[in-house]
C-alpha cells in the first residue's frame, strides 16, 4: 500500500510540475539556462522544529517491569517504550516529549488455547503494573501488549489498554478477562 501511495505522490508532483511549466510558457524539453557561478549557501530561517512521531526505550521503567514479570516467570520478559514526538531542529538535534508509556510482555507458553491460564496471567501482570506509582511512569496511560509465545511461528498477541483495564476488568479473571481483551477471535 505504501508503494502505491508513493507512486501516486510522484505522479501528482510530475503532473503539477508539467502544468506549471505550460502555464509559464516553458515547452517540454526546452533547455533552461542555469547560472551556477553565483552560488549562495542557503541558511535556515526557521528556528522552530518539525514534529515527528517517535518511540524511545525507557531503560529505568523497563528494568522495573522486567523484574515484575520475571518474578512471575523467569523465562518471561518485559520492556517499556515511550511514545510521543521528537521535535527535530534544522541543525539536526532533537528533543522528545512523551505522550504515553507502553509496555511489551513476552511470555513462553505451552498452550495458546488455555484462555483461563492466559487471562489469569494478564490479571496478575496488569495488577502489578498498576501498583507502580503514576509519577514513575512518564506520560498518559498507554497499553500492555502481551505476546504469548509457543514457538517461533505460533504466538498470541493481546493488547490491553491500561484505562480499559481499570474501567472494565474489575472482578474479571481467567477466560472472562481473556475474552474481554482478545479481539481476533
Amino acid at each position: 500500500m505504501n508503494k502505491r501511495r508513493n507512486w501516486v505522490i510522484v505522479l501528482v508532483i510530475s503532473v503539477t510540475a508539467g502544468f506549471f511549466a505550460l502555464q509559464n510558457g516553458i515547452k517540454p524539453g526546452a533547455n533552461i539556462p542555469i547560472d551556477i557561478t553565483d552560488s549562495v549557501t542557503p541558511t535556515p530561517t526557521y528556528e522552530g522544529c518539525a514534529f515527528v512521531w517517535a518511540n524511545h526505550d525507557d531503560p529505568e521503567v523497563s528494568k522495573k517491569v522486567d523484574g515484575i514479570v520475571r518474578a512471575f516467570d523467569p523465562k518471561a520478559d518485559a520492556n517499556a517504550s515511550l511514545y510521543g514526538e521528537d521535535c527535530v531542529y534544522a541543525d539536526g538535534h532533537s528533543t522528545f516529549s512523551t505522550m504515553e508509556t507502553d509496555f511489551y510482555v513476552h511470555v513462553p507458553v505451552e498452550d495458546l488455547t488455555n484462555k483461563e491460564a492466559i487471562g489469569n496471567w494478564i490479571r496478575q501482570v496488569m495488577d502489578a503494573f498498576l501498583e507502580i506509582p503514576k509519577d514513575e511512569i512518564p506520560g498518559n496511560d498507554g497499553f500492555v501488549e502481551f505476546w504469548f509465545i509457543k514457538s517461533k511461528t505460533e504466538n498470541l498477541i493481546i493488547r490491553v489498554p491500561l484505562s480499559d483495564y481499570r474501567n472494565e476488568a474489575q472482578g474479571k479473571s481467567g477466560s472472562e478477562l481473556f475474552e474481554l481483551f482478545y479481539k481476533n477471535h
